[in-house]
C-alpha cells in the first residue's frame, strides 16, 4: 500500500519560514520524480516544485528564490524549504510522486496535503 504522508504546515506570519515533509512508503523512492503541488480555495492546483529521480529540480515563477525542494532518498522523504513567505502562498500543499513507465499506466501517487496558512 502506497502512503506519502505531509507534515510541517501551518500558520505563519509574511516573510517568516515554513518546511514541509513528505514521507513516502510502499514505492521504490528513489525511482520516483517527486513533486509539491499546492491548492488555494477557489483555484485550480498548482505545480510548486519538482524534483527528479536524478535531483535535476524545477520551480513555478512564482517561488523561483523563495523555495527549495530537496529528497532524501535514504530516509524516503521530500521537503520544501519555503522563505520569504507571502499572503499569496496560502494553500493546501500536497506531495506527489509520479513516474513514466514502458508499459501499462504510469505510477501516480498523491498525500492528503497540509494547510499553510500565511497572515498576520
Amino acid at each position: 500500500q502506497v502512503q506519502l504522508v505531509e507534515s510541517g504546515g501551518g500558520v505563519v506570519q509574511p516573510g517568516g519560514s515554513l518546511t514541509l515533509s513528505c514521507v513516502a512508503s510502499g514505492i521504490i523512492f528513489s525511482t520516483y520524480t517527486m513533486n509539491w503541488y499546492r491548492q488555494a480555495p477557489g483555484k485550480q492546483r498548482e505545480l510548486v516544485a519538482e524534483i527528479t529521480y536524478g535531483s535535476n529540480t524545477n520551480y513555478a515563477d512564482s517561488v523561483k528564490g523563495r523555495f527549495t525542494i530537496s529528497r532524501d532518498n535514504a530516509k524516503n522523504t521530500l521537503y520544501l524549504q519555503m522563505n520569504s513567505l507571502k499572503p499569496e502562498d496560502t494553500a493546501v500543499y500536497h506531495c506527489n510522486a509520479h513516474k513514466i513507465v514502458i508499459f501499462g499506466i504510469n505510477p501516480d501517487y498523491w498525500g492528503q496535503g497540509t494547510q499553510v496558512t500565511v497572515s498576520s
